[in-house]
């Protein structure tokens, strides 16, 4: 078949007689041509990072990408969407987490039309290296091009980037590692650089160097040179060729984690990898790792280019680049939730729980959660993670998780709290059940205010509607379940010497814990 009737095939035979637009279209249907005749592209996000400089909001045990920070999706649910339409065979993704979130990121892929079951569960974590090793190692087989995308990035333009996958799909097709440098819109101190040697291939750049953040003045010289672009964090390579890197340059780091994958178990949706084996891996970047090295080991035989992308990315590093990203209203003001400005500029304001009035204030951040506000200046909010540490020396429950907490058959909220007392809301999805289990140091009194519960307790089968209840006492093992196809909402009561949550005794779990 000649080009030109590939051209009218393609809708395009307008332009045939005009050069510019036939070079542009021929382009086109190459690339097209040659994306189709690679190998599958695999999307790996890795939604291990904890996110504090995003704190309250941001928690160990629910980081900044299973929250809903720049719409009504979640990050992880965006990044997961990101390659959708993409005219190219894409695989069902693959996704490395933490073991504590793992429940709530398995329902947010669900939720999100995009259920997988392989999420990869990191039981230490160990930086982006070695989760991107663990997925290459399960993929090793098909050999599949690796796309690696943080899970907490914001990306406005998903054509943009798509295109420059199709970009890199070629070169990583071809044996070389990618990654995608933003193309700044400003001197930016908080990225860290990537300086762009000479040209690869049409429209992607060797790598000459990775630069470290650099200062005010440093970065202004960087743009202004143009041969700078902001490191995003974005991969594509082949498993094959992620694995031989990894093995030459951090043999240690291969080892561990080959040893992790070989003794791998399925739990569910999950995969679950050898504890001990991974706890001795080193923890390093993929940038520090392998990319960094690729210019000076030649031996290697892999190149490492760089494909320069302008889609709207940011990381929300800080509260400070949300407010950048974010719909402003007319005075700059961005608020999320139930929020009241009066003679009010510039301010980034969330409230989740209650209604928060700003008057006269100017470039100021107010988070308000449950359990905790916070008030910073714009300018400081990179170091809300001295907060975070204050926090966690002080063994504040504030620094890793929120008054509400997800569980794989719904969540509680502890509602308050007191010497022997402690009072929850207690929401079971349909269907779903509580462990068979019993406690040394409480007893439980359980109310229920809307759905139907079926209550083992002892010997004992009950079933409470509305406005009923029962008594558990302390030592008497019981179970929780949601027989209906309506959410049960329940208001329990504790009392007793001690009200942890470790205490708990399980017999039988659906969920398969401990």
């Amino acid at each position: 078949m000649n080009l030109r009737n590939l051209l009218n095939q393609c809708g395009h035979s307008a332009f045939i007689d005009n050069p510019l637009s036939f070079l542009q279209c021929t382009v086109k249907v190459l690339l097209k041509s040659t994306l189709e005749s690679l190998m599958a592209i695999q999307p790996v996000i890795l939604s291990g990072g904890s996110g504090t400089r995003l704190w309250p909001l941001s928690r160990e045990q629910y980081p900044k990408q299973l929250l809903a920070l720049d719409g009504d999706e979640t990050m992880l649910q965006c990044t997961a969407k990101r390659m959708a339409g993409f005219d190219g065979e894409v695989t069902a993704p693959v996704v490395v987490c933490n073991e504590e979130y793992r429940f709530i990121t398995a329902e947010q892929m669900r939720t999100c039309g995009l259920p997988s079951d392989r999420i990869v569960l990191e039981p230490f974590g160990r930086n982006t290296a070695p989760a991107l090793t663990l997925a290459a190692l399960m993929a090793e087989d098909a050999d599949p091009i690796l796309l690696v995308m943080p899970a907490d990035h914001v990306i406005r333009d998903r054509e943009a980037f798509q295109a420059a996958v199709t970009t890199g799909a070629a070169m990583a097709a071809d044996g070389a590692m990618v990654t995608f440098g933003i193309v700044p819109e400003r001197a930016e101190t908080g990225y860290g650089y990537i300086r762009c040697g000479g040209d690869a291939a049409p429209g992607v750049r060797e790598i000459a160097a990775f630069v470290e953040k650099p200062d005010a003045v440093t970065a202004q010289r960087y743009v202004d040179s143009g041969d700078y672009l902001w490191n995003s964090g974005i991969f594509m390579v082949r498993a094959t060729v992620w694995l031989k890197a990894i093995a030459m340059l951090q043999p240690e780091m291969a080892d561990s984690c080959r040893k992790a994958v070989a003794e791998t178990s399925r739990d569910a949706d999950f995969v679950r990898i050898d504890r001990v084996a991974f706890e001795a891996c080193p923890s390093d970047s993929i940038d520090y790792a392998v990319m960094e090295h690729l210019a000076e080991r030649r031996d290697l035989g892999i190149a490492g280019v760089v494909v320069p992308l302008s889609a709207g990315w940011s990381d929300l590093g800080a509260w400070d680049a949300l407010w950048d990203v974010a719909e402003k209203d007319e005075n700059g003001n961005v608020a999320r939730g139930d929020v009241m400005f009066e003679g009010a500029e510039g301010n980034l304001v969330f409230a989740s729980d209650r209604l928060v009035t700003c008057l006269g204030i100017k470039d100021v951040v107010v988070v308000e959660t449950p359990d905790a506000v916070m008030v910073a200046d714009k300018r400081c909010t990179q170091d809300v993670k001295k907060l975070v540490s204050r926090l966690k020396s002080g063994a504040r429950s504030e620094a890793s998780a929120h008054r509400k907490i997800y569980r794989p058959w719904g969540y509680y909220d502890s509602i308050d709290a007191g010497p022997r007392f402690q009072v929850k809301r207690i929401v079971v999805n349909p269907g779903a059940s509580l462990s068979l289990q019993m406690h040394h140091h409480r007893a439980e009194h359980w109310i229920v205010v809307s759905g139907t519960a079926m209550v083992t307790r002892g010997e004992e089968t009950l079933m409470l509607s509305e406005n009923q209840s029962t008594y558990i006492p302390l030592g008497t093992v019981h179970r929780l379940e949601n027989p209906g196809k309506l959410p049960l909402e329940m208001i329990e009561v504790q009392s007793g010497g001690y009200l942890g949550e470790d205490d708990i005794v399980r017999f039988e779990d659906t969920y398969g814990r401990g």
